[in-house]
């Protein structure tokens, strides 16, 4: 071992530490400077990253045997060291001891600014400031108890002077004045004592508190030049596991062998993977001739299946017009929103304050917005419902749950390209989308809880109903931000009977510093139907650099109460969804072979516009979600002036009503607080806030839900808007 004594640092060189009772002692190099002993784990890491600091003020140093000695500070860190030879460890005990001697001097004269220069003051404000914070504290807290006792002992010693005075102003008798006299120097002696005791606390309180006052700017300052070193280091890191990340897929591309690719053709299918979990030894065969054949149909054969159901809705007249089956021309909607604005964004400016917050509490500009708000967003998962209603009249319960499952996953395909944010909902502000006339259904959503925020939402269609509680939680990680969603959603088919319910998957912001902005839906989601027993399992399979898997693949299985496979679900959650029907069951080897008819596409994509990006990469359903419309509650979210303002193009004064609206929602939130106390004292009670078109109630399964109330749409009609709340 080498060790270099020099005046700056005082001392650095390689020593063995105590790690654990697996690695027992480990080679690092330690750094004497400044009262603090610091190591890393190697000398490179000087430039980077210090393992660890112990101050040696108020520290122990105590020797063991000819190469060992311990370092203890206080009982809170201890650090046990071994030298290579009994000469190297005495060398660093007495190295210690000096900087333990002038940490202690240069504490106790308070005189920093000779004493140590610009770098020293750095590391002075390191470990070893903030061991003395708790120190410092507790010298202050004394001094301040000497100060109170100061305090006191000069009222009373000046209450008693002011009375023997007052005594000999009214003294008539000489006689009497000698002892009076007497009383009166002793009293005050006692008061000039509590006095001058009083003004020497209040100097040693102003001396601590200033010693202490410049070292907690320096530690300050220390801390301020670490985040940003840190912020820098987060960023580097960011850019080299993009690089990383990228060359590895380069790699895998590489080593895939020429022509490699899946045909169509081929006999066995992709579908061993949906039913992994249950049973790994078995196989699943689907007839090569039909899936040819129906590979080259399936296509034409959906679009014949969407316009028999369009066509029972609506005809199309020669002119282009739209007319509706009861002859009442069908309402021409808006098919995209205004250009977005080209302004520039950095996502990490922002959350970089953010790390392992919540996403609903980051205050976040509209330039990483989208103009919708999370309640019309929550809608947009019903842009495929026809795949619900072709479900309706189905009698196979099993099929109907593989045609449900394929909708679930039709809710994600905008994810693929939409990276912006909706707005959060302020709390109470609602949205309705009557699509009765073109697609069958119509929705109302609230924002029926602000902390934690909980959106309840129902669906009504003419052969169903859907209902919801959501909310999710979000934490930023730094790369990436994932998100949980909460609560469970419900789906309710009238002639059938059949109740499902089913979570969703989990979301993940991939890229959030440097890099393409791109999301991942990953996780497993079960759908049940509570009425005859069949359960759907499906697997959103995360992407992987290193993974030869289809992106964005989606695998799945449907059983019945017994638990024997109907469907085979497998597909994509951006592109569609198939499934083949399981036809028989055979043993073959000792291992269960399911043979399987024809794979049908439950759900196909819309087909996305190339120019989408310049207009937030909105579907054309997306685009109708904002579209104005009169008649509508006072809170609902297109009335929201933020939000219309951004989607006109007007984001600096969006950014200002946003503020605004934000503000007011505090302020409504701070008086009803103020309202809840003043009842509290009062010995009243004060209601809490209360949802308009929802109520909250405990569910059949003992858990908490918002139920709709049914009393929107009559409101409506009527124009009554009595009841909703003043958000805008």
């Amino acid at each position: 071992m080498s060790t270099e004594k020099q005046a700056d640092p005082d001392m650095k060189g390689w020593l063995y530490k105590w790690t654990n009772y697996l690695k027992g002692y480990q080679k690092r190099w330690f750094v004497l400077s400044n009262g603090l002993l610091s190591y890393y784990r190697s000398q490179a890491e000087m430039l980077h990253t210090c393992r660890g600091t112990i101050s040696l003020h108020g520290a122990v140093i105590h020797t063991e045997d000819s190469c060992n000695f311990v370092i203890s500070n206080g009982g809170t860190q201890t650090f046990h060291l071994k030298a290579s030879s009994e000469v190297e460890r005495q060398k660093w005990v007495t190295a210690l001891e000096l900087a333990k001697a002038k940490a202690i001097r240069q504490l106790e004269s308070g005189d920093y600014s000779s004493t140590t220069t610009e770098d020293e003051d750095e590391e002075d404000v390191g470990e070893a400031g903030r061991d003395d914070v708790g120190n410092t504290l507790k010298v202050l807290t004394a001094k301040l108890e000497d100060l109170r006792t100061c305090h006191d002992l000069i009222i009373k010693h000046g209450a008693a002077l002011q009375k023997s005075l007052a005594e000999l102003e009214t003294l008539d008798n000489t006689h009497d004045l000698t002892p009076k006299t007497k009383t009166v120097n002793e009293r005050a002696t006692l008061f000039r004592i509590s006095s001058n005791a009083m003004i020497n606390a209040c100097n040693d309180y102003v001396e601590v508190s200033s010693t202490a006052g410049r070292k907690w700017q320096r530690l300050l300052q220390h801390e301020r030049d670490q985040r940003l070193r840190l912020e820098d280091m987060v960023e580097q890191l960011a850019r080299q596991h993009s690089h990383l990340e990228q060359e590895a897929k380069e790699q895998m591309n590489q080593a895939m062998p020429p022509g490699h690719s899946h045909s169509e053709d081929e006999e066995e299918t992709e579908f061993e993977d949906a039913v992994e979990e249950l049973a790994e030894n078995f196989i699943v065969h689907v007839n090569p001739s039909q899936a040819h054949k129906r590979s080259s149909s399936n296509v034409s054969q959906l679009s014949e299946e969407m316009a028999s159901l369009n066509g029972s809705q609506a005809t199309t007249p020669t002119d282009g017009g739209v007319i509706q089956a009861n002859g009442q021309p069908k309402r021409q909607r808006r098919t995209i929103v205004p250009e977005k604005p080209n302004y520039p964004i950095n996502l990490w400016s922002i959350l970089k304050n953010c790390i392992g917050k919540e996403l609903s509490k980051i205050p976040m500009p509209v330039n990483f917005n989208e103009p919708l708000s999370f309640l019309q967003r929550l809608t947009e998962d019903f842009e495929y419902s026809d795949i619900l209603d072709r479900a309706a009249p189905v009698e196979d319960s099993c099929e109907q749950l593989a045609m449900v499952a394929a909708f679930t996953v039709s809710s994600y395909a905008t994810t693929s390209v939409r990276t912006t944010k909706p707005f959060n909902p302020l709390l109470g502000e609602t949205y309705e989308c009557d699509r009765l006339e073109d697609c069958g259904w119509r929705a109302i959503s609230e924002q029926v809880s602000h902390h934690p925020p909980i959106v309840a939402q129902y669906v009504e269609a003419t052969n169903w109903d859907s209902w919801q509680d959501f909310s999710m939680s979000s934490k930023f990680r730094g790369k990436y931000l994932q998100i949980i969603p909460l609560g469970i959603a419900h789906l309710k088919f009238r002639q059938s009977g059949n109740h499902y319910s089913w979570r969703k998957v989990s979301t993940t912001a991939h890229n959030m510093i440097v890099g393409k902005l791109w999301l991942d839906n990953h996780g497993e989601m079960e759908i049940i139907n509570h009425k005859t027993g069949d359960k759907c399992c499906l697997k959103f399979i995360a992407y992987s650099y290193f993974s030869r898997e289809t992106p964005k693949k989606v695998t799945g299985y449907v059983v019945d109460s017994e638990g024997t496979f109907k469907w085979f679900i497998t597909g994509t959650w951006n592109e569609k969804i198939e499934a083949c029907r399981v036809t028989s069951q055979t043993m073959r080897g000792g291992k269960p072979v399911y043979e399987t008819g024809p794979p049908k596409i439950l759900w196909k994509r819309n087909p996305v516009d190339p120019d989408g990006e310049k207009y937030y990469n909105f579907t054309e359903f997306a685009c109708q979600l904002n579209e104005p419309e009169e008649n509508v509650s006072p809170t609902d979210s297109r009335l929201r002036p933020d939000q219309r303002l951004m989607e006109e193009g007007r984001w600096d004064e969006a950014n200002r009503e946003k503020l605004r609206l934000e503000e007011k929602q505090r302020a409504t939130r701070r008086q009803r607080e103020a309202e809840a106390e003043q009842a509290a004292a009062e010995g009243r009670e004060y209601p809490p806030y209360s949802p308009v078109w929802f109520k909250k109630e405990t569910d059949e399964t003992g858990a908490l839900s918002f139920r709709y109330t049914h009393e929107y749409w009559d409101c409506k009609e009527r124009q009554d808007w009595s009841r909703c709340p003043d958000i805008f």
